[in-house]
């Protein structure tokens, strides 16, 4: 019983001695940490007033923009995309007529011409309103094939003397293949009715290579493009204008004849 008091006494002074040494140990990782940590600082609402009132086509969203850049910087010219909304204006009148540049907002006329090649995608792109503009022309074009006159020679005999049946209303069924409507919406002439519009000099999108377009694929971007905008039109102003638009802007260039 007499020696429990001094070693009670002993590891209580131990104790003490050691708990400044964890304290000072926790400060010093806690410092250092933070000295060598990578992550942007935060900044006050006072710096991101004027981000939050730009629109997001106008501006990369700030919590997607990385802290530093990865990747070397890409050789050769610079491609450079229009900022312009005047310009873009002027393809919505000449694609769209009079007043074309008030048929949609203008959130979703930048979202529609916005490749998702353009800045990694973080600006929002057309994809979905072009999966939805290829369905519309595409039915479109299975009836414009469908009423099209076609250049076939009336069914003869077969070798057994038997004439196949023959209807005036199935004249437009071959027309209905599969590489019919491939034939008629492919890339390589949607490219160009896109270009009288003026979308190559609206549409955001990143080139394999500035100094060849055509090998990186113009074609295909802009044939999204033409579509998004049927897309966009058929969302905010109904399925009949945007029919109307790929009866008159796309398809009758290509060389069919719809009545008024």
């Amino acid at each position: 019983m007499a020696l429990k008091q001094p070693i009670r006494t002993l590891v209580s002074t131990a104790t003490c001695s050691v708990r400044p040494m964890q304290s000072r140990r926790t400060c010093l990782l806690q410092t250092s940490t933070s000295a060598f940590s990578t992550s942007t600082p935060s900044c006050g609402p006072e710096y991101e007033t004027e981000a939050a009132e730009r629109p997001r086509w106008q501006q990369t969203p700030a919590r997607m923009v990385a802290p530093f850049r990865v990747r070397p910087m890409p050789q050769g010219p610079v491609f450079k995309v229009n900022d312009d909304p005047r310009r873009l204006d002027e393809m919505y009148i000449r694609m769209l007529g009079a007043n074309g540049n008030k048929v949609l907002t203008d959130e979703v006329k930048w979202l529609a011409v916005t490749h998702k090649s353009f800045d990694h995608g973080r600006r929002g792109f057309n994809d979905r309103l072009a999966f939805l503009g290829r369905r519309i022309v595409s039915l479109q074009t299975s009836l414009a094939l469908l009423n099209s006159p076609q250049a076939s020679s009336p069914p003869g005999k077969d070798e057994f003397g038997r004439i196949p049946f023959h209807h005036p209303a199935l004249r437009g069924l071959p027309g209905l293949s599969q590489e019919a409507k491939d034939s008629v919406l492919d890339k390589s002439r949607l490219g160009p009715i896109a270009e009288r519009y003026g979308l190559d000099k609206v549409t955001r999108w990143k080139p394999k290579r500035a100094d060849n377009l055509q090998g990186s694929g113009i074609d295909a971007v802009l044939s999204t493009s033409l579509y998004a905008i049927v897309g966009a039109v058929a969302l905010e102003r109904g399925g009949d204008l945007a029919n109307k638009i790929a009866q008159d802007k796309i398809l009758s260039p290509l060389g069919f004849l719809f009545e008024n």
